[in-house]
């Protein structure tokens, strides 16, 4: 996958952009259709100490994660992203989609604190690099510098 594009791409659809859902959305929608082997991302926001889903594309999904549940919530919880490459394997995976079978999470956040996931599923065990990590850890902190200051 070449980040840098899908990157640039972010940064051309966003920057100077003043709606927070709309730029969300359009962000979804860029991973939803960039990527390969995948079947949902968004994102999700604390609100009162739960993870409210957000702008994503994809099957619907749960509307509520408690921080420190299933992947999204451990990754909000411990402040890192986080890889699966079997959710069968992960202790308290939350199966929005049956089909789902690795994901992989990285924090959004706001002055250093996380405010919420970029999370995404894929229907094929292993999909998710270290490479993806680092190109989708930088797709979020253009989300995190243009989104949200």
């Amino acid at each position: 996958m070449d980040y840098d594009l899908l990157c640039r791409q972010l940064s051309s659809v966003i920057c100077g952009v003043p709606h927070r859902t709309a730029n969300l959305a359009n962000a979804a929608a860029l991973l939803f259709y960039g990527l390969e082997n995948i079947n949902w991302a968004g994102f999700y926001f604390i609100e009162n100490g739960i993870l409210v889903l957000g702008p994503f594309q994809g099957k619907h999904a749960c509307i509520e994660i408690p921080v420190g549940k299933g992947v999204c919530g451990t990754a909000a919880k411990k402040n890192e992203t986080i890889l699966v490459k079997n959710v069968h394997e992960f202790p308290g995976h939350i199966a929005c989609d049956a089909a789902s079978e690795s994901e992989i999470v990285i924090p959004i956040r706001q002055h250093g604190k996380v405010i919420g996931v970029l999370d995404i599923d894929s229907p094929l065990e292993n999909r998710f690099s270290e490479d993806d990590k680092t190109g989708l850890e930088e797709f979020a902190r253009i989300i995190q510098t243009e989104i949200f200051g």
